[in-house]
Order: C-alpha cells, then structure tokens, then sequence
C-alpha cells in the first residue's frame, strides 16, 4: 500500500509540475504579446481552488483531474469581446504571435529538460559500465562477434560510458538504418568494430524489456555466493534456524554455488519443507525450512525472508559516473534533450509504419509505477523521469494533430495561406480527427497498462 500511495504522490506531482510549466510558456508568451489572459488551470474539471490577480485579473486555479491544464486567452470565437480589448484578443494577433504562443508551450517542457539534465550532469549521473555478460549462441550478438567480457566503448559515432547512455544509442542506431554499430574493447584493451544486424527485427527488438534479450546477450551483472544476509523477523529463514553470514552448501542433496541458483530452488518450493546445510564459521549444520509460498502475477512462489549478503567491493571497477562543470553540462544537456526529442519522434513515426511494437505506449499507470520507482531510488532517477515524460510531453504536443498545439499551428499555417479563417465544418472535421486519435493512443495506453499489471 506504501508503494501505491508513493506512486500515486510522484504521479501527480510529476504531472502537475510539468504541465505548470508547460501551459506557463503559452501564459507568459500570451502576456509579453499582449494577450489577455483569462484563466491559467492546473487540471481539468471541476475548480477546487481559484484565486484572481493581476491589471486582468486572470484566474488562477486548480481543479480536479490532473491529468492536464490549459491556459484560456481572450478569444472572439469562445466569448464577447468589447471594443476596446479587440487587439487583445488571440484570434486578432498576427500568425506569428499566435505560432509562438502555441510554441510556447512545449519549449519550455523542452527547456526544463535541459535544466533536469545540465543539473544532473553537474551533481554526477552514476551508472554501470556497458561492460557484456553471457552471449547466447547462434545470436544476433553472437553473429556480430560480440563476446563475455567485451566493453562497449562507442554506439556509432556516439561514445558511451554507462549501459544507459549505450542502449539509447543502441535503439537509435538501429532504427535509424537497421543495423547497430558498436566499437568494443576486449579484456586487453584491444578495440574492434561490429555490426549487429536488426533490419526486419524492430518491432520485436522494442517491445518493454526485449532489446538484450533478443539481441542474445546481457548486461554484465555480479553473481554473489549464496550467503545470507538481513532476515526478515520471524520469516522461515529465521524459524529454521539460519543466521546472517551463513553460507549455503546444499539445498536438499543439490550443491549450491551462487545465490541465483539458491532463489531458483527457494523459489520453486512453496509451502514444502526444505532441508538446507550450511557452513558456519568451521561448522557445517543441517538446517530444516517451512518454505512460505505467495501468490504473484506469475503464480505462486516461495519465500524464506532472506537477502544476500554482499561484500563491499562487489562492483569495484564496474561503477561509472558523468559529472562536469556547468557549461560542459549545459551543452551535453542540450545534446541529450535533442537526441532524445529525436528518438521519440523516430519512434513515433516507426509505430505508426508498424516498425515499432505499439507496446511501448505506456499509460498513466505504467506512469504512477515508473514516478514512484523513480522516487523511492533517489532524486537524481526521479529528476531524469521528469525529464524524459517532459520531453515526451513537449514532442507530442508539437504533433500535427488537431486538438494539441501542434494541430492549432498547422490551422494558423493554413488560414495565412488561405487569408481567412477555416470553414467551421473543416475545424470540426479536424476535432474528431484529433478526438478519433487521442481516443485511440488512450485505449493503446490503457490496454498496455492493464496488460502489464496481469503479466
């Protein structure tokens, strides 16, 4: 319950902070122009709190749903417009002030980014080497000449220091030309160039959680002995006897050398009696456990209450970190907003051709869960969340597609070339074209969410 409620917190509060400063950029840019304005609302719904400021007395409020906001300027075509307030009004600004109004809004998303960004790089972004664990066999890595033990050192042209920074490069390579071109270091120091073949692949290769798996390789990870460390109190561990610093030889008449293999078998024995031996100190003792069994999405498993002990140079020579001074982060912030605004539009465009598995879209659930994850690792993940969903947020709005700011430009676009303002029946054919689409990404995004939390 503690998750939930900490998910549902980061979830509004991820979601309010961002749509603030997005409908500020079209309230701020509306007011240096001169356009009144008449309601600035964080949400959607019914108003829980307004207060009125200001020479226009602009409302500002919150209401119920918030999943959104917008900013309402003084416009002919929504209400009565005096006289005197007629040059004040958006529809009479000239298509260049009303395209920086609309523009407004995602550059500032944007530009938090890369505030999120240049100030992260500053306090340093902490990561795991891209370095490669087991290749499968017959592989798409294998085929390519990919190795146990090889470091990635550049994706393309991009060099790479963290698995982060290298499977963003990776997905990008590869729909960009079908193919990943990695520049790898082995054990020695010696470098090589490879080629990962994907064409025809994508959509399978971007599917949540498939890229490494497909591609036949994963990232190194440490493979601890099975000791035991923290009990739960009063967990089966702790009833049967163990006690922290224990190490596990035998699991009935099976020997066991590395904790995967003890939670594999642990596991595998809900609610049976499962003989352990292990050795402590010089001893070796014959242990007895009441295996616990839990229900999961993925049905039933067991649980003794036990976490390994790691010892403290584990990851030693594995962790990396990027940290710069201001205007080297500034830049590399810049140059990481716009290779992710690229890649998201890459995506997006490859979705819709069918080169991308739609169930990358991901709902205000999926969303909950990420904040909330985000949240609980630290501020550091939880800022870089905001500065991915804001990216999104900022690159979606700039979609021509009617209903988003982007849809708003292209009819300001089209009644400059016309000389006048569109016929109410294309607007209204625009607004169920726009409606038809959100409706559809919703049901996509909703269908994703319910999807992953049954498994």
């Amino acid at each position: 319950m503690s998750q939930v409620l900490t998910s549902l917190l980061a979830f509004v509060i991820a979601i309010g902070l961002l749509v603030a400063i997005h409908e500020y950029g079209h309230y701020i840019v509306a007011r240096l122009l001169g356009v009144k304005v008449l309601r600035y609302s964080i949400g959607f719904g019914n108003v829980l709190w307004s207060r009125r400021s200001g020479p226009d007395q602009t409302e500002y409020c919150l209401s119920a749903i918030p999943l959104g906001g917008y900013v309402k300027l003084l416009d002919e075509r929504d209400c009565a417009v005096t006289f005197a307030e007629r040059g004040r009004a958006f529809n009479r600004q000239s298509a260049a002030a009303r395209i920086a109004i609309l523009v407004a809004g995602p550059a500032f998303n944007l530009l938090f980014a890369i505030l999120a960004y240049t100030v992260m790089f500053m306090s340093g972004v902490p990561g795991m080497k891209p370095v490669v664990g087991p290749v499968e066999p017959l592989s798409l890595a294998a085929a390519a000449g990919l190795r146990e033990g090889d470091t990635i050192v550049a994706v393309g042209e991009r060099p790479v220091l963290t698995w982060e920074a290298a499977t963003l490069a990776m997905l990008d390579g590869m729909l960009a030309d079908g193919s990943i071109r990695l520049a790898v270091a082995d054990g020695s120091g010696d470098e090589r160039a490879l080629v990962l073949r994907t064409a025809g692949r994508e959509s399978e290769l971007t599917e949540p959680g498939q890229l490494f798996p497909k591609l036949g390789l994963r990232p190194w990870a440490p493979e601890p002995e099975p000791v035991i460390g923290e009990l739960t109190p009063g967990g089966p561990a702790e009833t049967g006897g163990m006690l922290p610093g224990d190490r596990i030889l035998l699991a009935g008449s099976q020997s066991v050398s590395t904790w995967s293999e003890w939670v594999r078998i642990v596991r595998g024995m809900p609610g049976q009696q499962l003989k352990v031996t292990v050795r402590r100190g010089e001893s070796e003792l014959r242990l007895s456990l009441e295996v616990a069994a839990e229900d999961t999405a993925a049905g039933q498993i067991g649980r003794i209450g036990a976490a390994v002990s790691l010892p403290p140079d584990l990851l030693a020579g594995m962790r990396a970190e990027e940290r710069y001074g201001p205007v080297e982060a500034l830049a590399r912030a810049t140059a990481k907003t716009w290779e992710m605004s690229a890649l998201t539009l890459h995506m997006i465009w490859r979705m819709i051709v069918g080169d991308v598995s739609p169930k990358n879209i991901s709902g205000p659930i999926n969303i909950a869960q990420y904040a909330g994850l985000s949240a609980t690792i630290g501020a550091a993940a939880f800022l870089s969340f905001l500065a991915i969903v804001s990216i999104s947020l900022g690159v979606l709005n700039l979609l021509p597609i009617p209903m988003l700011d982007g849809g708003q430009i292209v009819y300001t676009l089209a009644e400059t070339v016309k000389g006048g303002p569109l016929s109410e029946r294309a607007q209204m054919i625009g607004q169920q074209i726009g409606i038809g689409f959100l409706l559809v990404l919703m049901s996509f995004a909703f269908y994703n969410d319910i999807s992953r939390l049954i498994g």
